[in-house]
């Protein structure tokens, strides 16, 4: 099994749950982390088809290594409280709730999972998607991360509806910088919007290597298609592999036991480079033992 510590995230697939197909095929797909949709792909007449679907498929144990988290329907729906519930005790690794506004919907979130079963390890992710949370960021991360909340989604699809704007990236750049600033601050993940054209490889690897730069995690995906691409760019290349071990060998010479700061291949190089060096190289070794 995968450290969890360690685990990858460089493709996080949505699978429309009301699909049994669909839910089929992801056993056979190379994705980290699928995520099973109860909420945008799933018709209000089929929501409670989709989530048996769900949990069926969570209690199967027919999805190796992947991580499996499902996205339930917003905390202002009738299907949030019973979603949620069987979600959790379904053991899902994850729930991903939408619409996400502020730290106090992270507080009333973890409370109920807690009222389910305090022992369980279900986590919670939040959609980043909603002007409030943007204005919230910090907030969110400090208190979430206290809790149960370990992962940001970003949802710009949504986020240039509510902002009435054209969906533009480029427009987003600073929202993406600020998500990672927070998650960052307090350990969290965090994870890309969907690209939503699966007929455009190349626009795909743009937006996951912009991504990559800015401190991302992986990416969302819709479409099994998009899958390879985001796995190739955000798992660690040999160059960054190679510079990282060398880092580790270099601070593990006894001739620099003690010191702060050394220098590797002409840089100056600090612990922190070190720390940076050895999650970089346990993230690459979690990828080559992930058993999908």
């Amino acid at each position: 099994m995968t450290d969890i510590k360690y685990r990858p995230r460089r493709s996080c697939l949505y699978m429309p749950a009301s699909n049994t197909r669909a839910l089929e095929k992801a056993k056979t797909l190379a994705a980290d982390t699928i995520i099973f949709d109860l909420e945008d792909a799933v018709a209000p007449d089929a929501k409670q088809e989709a989530r048996d679907n769900a949990c069926a498929a969570l209690q199967s144990g027919a999805y190796g290594d992947r991580e499996l988290v499902v996205r339930i329907n917003a905390m202002d729906t009738p299907w949030f409280a019973q979603d949620l519930k069987q979600a959790c005790l379904s053991q899902a690794d994850a729930v991903l709730v939408p619409k996400i506004l502020n730290a106090g919907d992270i507080a009333q979130i973890t409370k109920f999972m807690e009222e389910q079963d305090a022992s369980l390890t279900t986590k919670l992710w939040a959609m980043i998607e909603m002007p409030q949370a943007i204005l919230k960021l910090a907030e969110i991360a400090a208190l979430g991360a206290q809790q149960r909340l370990t992962t940001f989604v970003m949802g710009f699809n949504d986020l240039a509806k509510e902002m009435r704007a054209d969906h533009d990236r480029a427009i987003f750049g600073s929202v993406m910088t600020q998500t990672v600033i927070a998650a960052r601050a307090y350990g969290l993940n965090v994870i890309d919007s969907v690209y939503n054209d699966f007929n455009d490889p190349d626009g795909l690897t743009a937006e996951c290597i912009q991504a990559k730069k800015l401190g991302f995690d992986g990416k969302s995906l819709i479409h099994p298609v998009q899958i390879e691409t985001a796995n190739r760019v955000f798992a660690p290349s040999a160059y960054e592999i190679a510079a990282a071990e060398a880092i580790i060998a270099a601070f593990s010479d006894p001739i620099n036991a003690g010191k702060g700061v050394i220098v590797v291949d002409g840089k100056m190089t600090e612990l922190l480079h070190l720390k940076q060096a050895k999650q970089l190289v346990a993230t690459a070794r979690a990828i080559e033992t992930l058993a999908l």
